[in-house]
């Protein structure tokens, strides 16, 4: 199997929480999560909202908007991270706007981002759930 194929069946049923309050940018990344596979958890707008969904499901991965409706998206890392979900960040902001350990070593998706960056990024953080290299 070659690289992309594995990827791809990586991908295949993945449960993928969603927390992004811009709705457009919600839809987009739904539809693009769709057509790679995935099974979309969300998306959520709030950190409140995020952390009640937490609560009744279980992601194999998350992608999380740096800032929310109701604050910064640090509880959700926070959770995610306690609960052994890898996340990544989809933001505008880079590494030095963002002071919170929890959200300052997550990998991110540059906004805006084309399907391949979300496949190679969400592959990655499925391949460290699954403790592979």
């Amino acid at each position: 199997m070659v690289e992309g194929d594995l990827g791809a069946a990586r991908l295949a049923g993945a449960r993928v929480l969603v927390a992004e309050d811009e709705f457009v940018i919600a839809l987009e990344i739904e539809a693009a999560l769709r057509d790679l596979g995935c099974v979309v958890l969300g998306p959520t707008a709030s950190v409140a909202d995020t952390l009640d969904l937490l609560t009744r499901e279980r992601p194999d991965a998350a992608l999380l908007d740096v800032k929310l409706l109701d604050g910064p998206a640090t509880p959700v890392a926070e959770a995610c991270a306690a609960r052994g979900v890898p996340f990544a960040l989809a933001t505008g902001y880079d590494g030095g706007g963002l002071p919170e350990p929890a959200l300052s070593a997550a990998p991110r998706l540059a906004k805006p981002f084309g399907a391949g960056e979300l496949r190679r990024v969400l592959a990655a953080l499925l391949a460290s759930r699954a403790g592979e290299p």
